[in-house]
């Protein structure tokens, strides 16, 4: 069973970026999360939808 949702820590290492950036988007919307109690979680979803969002580079198009 895929997961449903990530801890920060999780997403970090999923994606390769540090804590400080991973905040920044979230201060800026780009990433969503949630809190159960002191807990921060990013639904799994949202974290598609953060990623699919992102711009690509290269390929057939040439963008």
């Amino acid at each position: 069973m895929d997961p449903v949702a990530y801890s920060v820590s999780d997403v970090l290492k999923l994606i390769g970026i540090s804590r400080t950036k991973f905040y920044e988007l979230v201060g800026t919307g780009e990433i969503k999360v949630r809190k159960i109690g002191n807990r921060t979680i990013i639904l799994a979803r949202d974290l598609s939808t953060f990623l699919e969002s992102l711009p690509t580079i290269g390929g057939r198009d040439g963008k």
